[in-house]
């Protein structure tokens, strides 16, 4: 009663030493040299990697960067891992890919408490955008997420992409403190509006 977010968040469920698979939204835009112009969308995700990691989680990150044709080391998410690494003061592995029986063996290989991996680029494969349900069991099995997706990702959860909704069907999901803070922010600002109100309404792509 009196919630302000109707679905269930990290905050309800007991995630002590879990492995939580977190889709979070890191396409940020890049400079001609590969540099991030802009991290908002990286620290914006800070808190909810906070309290997880205070949770003893094991956190596996997958995101998308930019719209590469297939396998474009150019779109890499290194940049970002190596980012959130100094963000965060603690190291931030990148895997070389998102699916596959070597990234099983390398996830199981760093499997302890406390810790952050991330995936590769999503976008490497055709099928993330193609809402793929076998792409995403294999990364589930890759993954062994038997617990948690965790959603920090506000921006694309609306898309039907295998990271998005494929995703869903394989493994149970809790929302992030982002996730969570954005759809109270805009419910409450469509709803209780504070009066006199002038809504102004716009936007720009993000470049990469």
């Amino acid at each position: 009663m009196g919630r302000k977010f109707p679905k269930q968040t990290i905050r309800d469920v007991d995630l002590c030493g879990k492995t939580i698979l977190l889709r979070a939204d890191y396409n940020v835009p890049l400079t001609k040299r590969g540099r991030i112009s802009d991290d908002l969308r990286i620290r914006a995700s800070l808190p909810t990697l906070r309290y997880l990691l205070e949770q003893n989680c094991k956190i596996v990150i997958m995101s998308h960067l930019g719209r590469p044709k297939g396998r474009d080391l150019k779109f890499s998410l290194k940049v970002v891992a190596d980012h959130l690494s100094k963000l965060l003061s603690r190291p931030v592995e990148l895997l070389d890919d998102c699916v596959g029986v070597k990234l099983f063996i390398k996830l199981f290989a760093a499997r302890h408490e406390a810790s952050i991996l991330m995936l590769e680029n999503l976008r490497f494969y055709d099928e993330e955008e193609a809402d793929d349900l076998t792409f995403a069991k294999s990364i589930q099995r890759a993954v062994r997420a038997e617990v948690i997706l965790c959603r920090t990702d506000f921006a694309v959860a609306h898309r039907a992409h295998a990271s998005t909704h494929a995703i869903t069907l394989c493994v149970p999901g809790l929302a992030g403190l982002l996730l969570e803070k954005e759809y109270v922010i805009i419910a409450e600002a469509m709803n209780k509006p504070k009066r006199p109100l002038v809504a102004v309404i716009g936007g720009a792509k993000l470049s990469n």
